[in-house]
């Protein structure tokens, strides 16, 4: 159904379609069924989680005086790891309440490593990046609850059609890099860089509308108890992603300095 399709991997299309093939009602009401206010809370708790992951790494690398190979071994092991967990939450939806936490603490590790890496250069973009990050979560959510922002189909398929087109360019990229092949006018500091991370700040910010949509949805229609944990690992992809690339933009914006 066109109803559940949002551009972020964790909240796939044919999520409750799954679930309600998966057994019978009767079995999700007797573990319970997920609820809005469920799903913040445990949004919250995982949140929490990466902060203080985050948090750590940070202070290893002040501890290491800015010293960038002090936290690369924990960066590489929370990207891989975290990658992997949520592979595993994805197709085992099951298993989000124990894997959505070690994912927000794996990405915590990655997140405050390059934090501190890019805070060093460019000292209070971190806690700016975060002001950003969360600024952004709390007026579209109100933006949303309030109706002033309404899913249609028109602006789900654009995002969505926008956001595979930012994948396939960062794949793109990453592929061609390997052969030495940069762009150096998008990864630039220039009015063009600057304006390509401006929009994929907004393609990323606007996934989370779809990830609210989502999320109601699956309120909607009795989604089971763990769905919860499952919907705030959603929204805890998309808020890793936006994250990154305020930072990102903010570096470009602080380099021109």
């Amino acid at each position: 159904m066109a109803i559940y399709k949002t551009s972020n991997p964790a909240l796939g299309d044919k999520t409750f379609t799954d679930l309600a093939n998966a057994g019978p009602l009767g079995d999700i009401a007797a573990a319970g069924r997920m609820t809005l206010s469920g799903t913040v809370n445990k949004t919250g708790i995982l949140l929490l989680c990466s902060i203080a992951t985050a948090a750590w790494t940070w202070r290893l690398f002040l501890q290491s005086e800015g010293d960038a190979s002090a936290v690369g071994g924990l960066m590489l092991g929370g990207l891989i790891g975290g990658f992997i967990v949520a592979m595993v939450t994805i197709f085992k939806k099951e298993w989000a309440p124990v894997t959505s936490p070690i994912y927000a603490l794996l990405e915590g590790l990655v997140l405050g490593g390059i934090s501190a890496v890019t805070n060093a250069r460019y000292p209070g973009i971190g806690i700016e990046a975060v002001a950003l990050t969360f600024g952004t979560l709390f007026v579209l959510l109100l933006a949303y609850s309030s109706g002033l922002i309404k899913v249609t189909d028109k602006l789900r398929l654009g995002i969505v059609a926008a956001t595979g087109g930012i994948a396939v360019f960062y794949l793109l990229e990453m592929v061609l890099s390997f052969f030495g092949v940069h762009f150096a006018t998008i990864n630039g500091n220039g009015l063009i860089g600057i304006g390509f991370s401006v929009v994929v700040v907004i393609v990323a910010a606007l996934n989370l509308v779809l990830d609210f949509d989502f999320i109601e949805t699956g309120v909607k229609v009795g989604a089971p108890k763990y769905m919860e944990w499952y919907g705030a690992f959603g929204i805890m992809v998309t808020l890793v992603w936006l994250y990154l690339e305020i930072l990102r933009l903010l570096s470009k914006l602080r380099s021109r300095n």
